[in-house]
């Protein structure tokens, strides 16, 4: 019989998850740790072409997860991905401008973080956050912001999404940055394919091309991008392109929080 394996995309323990959610789930979650995170079918994406692409890195220049410059002094990525150090973001460094995020690329400390505040009052829900930044990050030729949607996804578009890590479950991490074009699935097959995981809701887009290929441990936070603007963030998965969709934060559905959150109006 085929073991079914449910992922969230997360830097947290399985301890942890678990205690969010629903007990028949419970031995079926994992966390994504801190040491894997590349796109699975993809490939290394060329100099200069996901130009809004960040990483998030701890103090010693581990990879933990991605995200995208919104403007100079704020950068978005998955909930999950900073819910432990809203308190101390000093603790987090994001490095822009490099595709190769071990050896280059500016540097720049959080000043503060935002994760919704309605994140995980339903498993897997509003997993977004905003960063901001205490140095401003420069605009040059390798680094530059992300546009904002202002109209939903349609049937038939297809997406760009970029991130680090490993090409298979539990896999080497690479230094070059990944690239792997996606299928936008609309709500209704996406629901229908998932039928045996609830935690769907249109808080989500989702993504999917053929098994072998989709996002992996880590890419959680990266971003995808269809028609030069932001339509999604990578929340969670099936390790690791498995057949199923991935599910990413629909930004379009989150627009008045960010702009609202950017704009200082935050609880």
């Amino acid at each position: 019989m085929e073991v079914k394996i449910f992922l969230i995309l997360v830097l947290v323990t399985v301890g942890v998850v678990a205690k969010r959610i629903k007990e028949p789930f419970k031995d079926q979650i994992f966390g994504l740790g801190r040491n894997g995170n590349r796109i699975v079918g993809g490939m290394a994406a060329e100099e200069g072409a996901a130009k809004y692409q960040v990483s998030l890195q701890n103090l010693y220049g581990d990879h933990m997860c991605g995200g995208a410059i919104l403007n100079k002094h704020w950068v978005v990525t998955a909930g999950h991905c900073v819910e432990d150090i809203v308190s101390e973001p000093s603790k987090l460094l994001v490095i822009s401008g490099t595709n190769r995020y071990a050896h280059a690329g500016q540097k720049s400390l959080a000043k503060e973080i935002h994760v919704h505040c309605n994140y995980n009052l339903v498993p897997y829900m509003n997993d977004i956050a905003l960063i901001k930044l205490r140095d401003a990050i420069i605009f040059d030729n390798k680094t530059e912001p992300i546009d904002l949607p202002y109209q939903p996804l349609e049937p038939g578009d297809t997406l760009v999404l970029t991130g680090w890590g490993t090409t298979e479950l539990y896999g080497e991490v690479p230094d070059e940055l990944q690239t792997l074009t996606v299928n936008f699935v609309p709500f209704k097959e996406c629901t229908e394919a998932m039928t045996d995981y609830p935690y769907v809701g249109i808080y989500h887009i989702c993504t999917f091309t053929r098994e072998g290929e989709g996002a992996c441990h880590g890419d959680s936070g990266g971003p995808l991008v269809h028609d030069g603007k932001l339509y999604g963030v990578v929340n969670w998965g099936m390790p690791c392109a498995q057949g199923r969709p991935d599910m990413q934060a629909n930004v379009f559905y989150y627009l008045d929080w960010i702009r609202t959150t950017m704009d200082g109006c935050v609880n």
